[in-house]
């Protein structure tokens, strides 16, 4: 069964610069709550979900099967700091990350790796975006 958003994601995904066509890079999706509402107000755009953890995948694939089987929604196990596009994968309009340790300043060793990753991901005008602000902060790449 597909979970309903939280007033939260629902005011962060609300805040994000969304259109028709986006490529959107979510890292850290859990469950894929956030994926699934963003998928569905971009379009023909696509959005790829990642998160470190095996069993938040699988709880997002089994909760996303009209968005994967309609090409809109991909999700793969992946941390922040591995990330690589596939060869000849178009890059990202824009990359959200909410609650992620990676960029939240717990873990400094990892988030200069993580936003490397995540700009050879993005187009040369690509955003990026964390929770933290009011609601959003943009992080400059």
């Amino acid at each position: 069964m597909m979970a309903a958003i939280s007033a939260r994601l629902a005011e962060l995904v609300d805040a994000l610069p969304l259109r028709s066509g986006l490529r959107v890079l979510e890292i850290g999706c859990g469950p894929g709550v956030a994926a699934r509402e963003i998928s569905r107000r971009i379009g023909n755009g696509y959005v790829l979900a990642i998160d470190r953890s095996a069993t938040a995948i699988k709880q997002a694939i089994a909760g996303s099967g009209p968005e994967i089987a309609s090409r809109r929604l991909g999700f793969l196990q992946c941390a922040a700091e591995g990330f690589e596009l596939g060869k000849g994968e178009p890059r990202f309009d824009l990359a959200i990350a909410f609650r992620v340790g990676a960029f939240d300043g717990r873990h400094p060793e990892i988030e200069e790796m993580a936003i490397a990753r995540v700009k050879a991901a993005l187009k040369p005008k690509g955003r990026m975006f964390i929770d933290g602000g009011r609601p959003l902060q943009e992080i400059r790449l």
